[in-house]
């Protein structure tokens, strides 16, 4: 990579606490959305949260389409890129957890639409992120897709996820330290680009999880938003490298193995 043309692309908003999903339509207003956004979401997560995002931008006089997905592949990035085409909305809402926001980033940024991150889990750093992963090829595919415009990160609603999320999220930020070291040795070996500053955001942010363990338990909202704060932290190191290095290394290689060997064999953090 050049540095002498290195875009990053960061969130303008970022918004986590309690009952922050009911600042939607506020946030939404503030960016300049006010006429047209298209909800991307999954069954389950439009029950929990899609719904009052959807109940809250028509009070505020938007038309609000919605469009659920199942998962995160080639075929439901297309649908949902057709979908964009002929509503044409002016902002795209992906409310879930890491595939429904894959597909809403990835097919948002094809159209050259805004995103906004509703995450309902705090599963891995996706939820920020500009890159999105997706299967249907014949290995897991991350591809560069563009970051939120905004991410509302509402602790009530994703305390109330299955703990098993939570812990994923934790390994997912854990696995940075590792990544980190093998962008290094990239750098030192094959003279690949290294950024200092990208690194150390993601250095930081395992460690704050690290150091914060005692706090990360269920029903602690303190705990969970050290973990949201690092999970989004992580996502922005990706902006500012420009690629998923500071945050995908080997071992994010033996989760994408794992996947391929065992489909649905465990989270990805977990793995």
């Amino acid at each position: 990579m050049s540095l002498k043309h290195h875009r990053m692309q960061l969130p303008r908003e970022v918004i986590v606490g309690e009952g922050t999903i009911e600042r939607v339509a506020e946030v939404s207003k503030r960016l300049g959305f006010t006429n047209s956004a298209l909800i991307i979401a999954g069954s389950k997560t439009y029950e929990v949260a899609g719904k009052t995002v959807k109940s809250l931008l028509e009070e505020e006089g938007l038309k609000v389409d919605v469009f659920l997905v199942d998962a995160a592949t080639v075929e439901n990035v297309r649908a949902a890129e057709e979908k964009i085409k002929s509503l044409k909305p002016q902002i795209v809402f992906g409310v879930g957890g890491g595939t429904k926001i894959d597909v809403a980033k990835l097919s948002s940024a094809h159209q050259e639409i805004p995103f906004i991150s509703v995450p309902t889990t705090a599963s891995h750093d996706g939820i920020s992120s500009p890159l999105s992963s997706i299967k249907g090829f014949e290995k897991p595919y991350s591809v560069m897709a563009q970051s939120p415009l905004a991410i509302i990160a509402d602790t009530d609603i994703i305390m109330k996820s299955p703990w098993r999320f939570t812990i994923s999220g934790c390994g997912d930020v854990i696995s940075k330290l590792t990544a980190v070291k093998d962008w290094k040795l990239a750098h030192e070996e094959k003279n690949e680009y290294y950024g200092s500053y990208a690194a150390s955001l993601a250095l930081m942010s395992a460690k704050l999880v690290m150091q914060n363990v005692e706090l990360i338990k269920p029903d602690n909202e303190e705990g969970l938003r050290v973990l949201i704060e690092a999970l989004i932290s992580c996502g922005v190191s990706m902006s500012i490298a420009g690629s998923s290095r500071p945050c995908s290394g080997s071992e994010h290689l033996f989760s994408h193995a794992l996947d391929i060997i065992n489909r649905n064999h465990a989270l990805h953090g977990e793995q």
